[in-house]
């Protein structure tokens, strides 16, 4: 899923990629955020890239 947010993905369109509802992906974004301490997809993106995050590396 975070590749999806560097890819610049919205919410309905990863949703259509991962075969889940726009809610399902609202509530990962929500605790990707938290577990990042950030409050939104930008900030996420550039703390996973501070943190040489892989895309597997947030587990929800």
């Amino acid at each position: 899923m975070l590749q999806l947010l560097r890819d610049g993905k919205p919410s309905k369109e990863m949703a259509s990629i991962l075969s889940v509802t726009e809610a399902t992906i609202k509530a990962h974004l929500t605790e990707i955020y938290r577990k990042l301490n950030v409050r939104n997809r930008t900030q996420a993106v550039v703390q996973a890239k501070k943190l040489d995050l892989p895309d597997s590396e947030i587990h929800l």
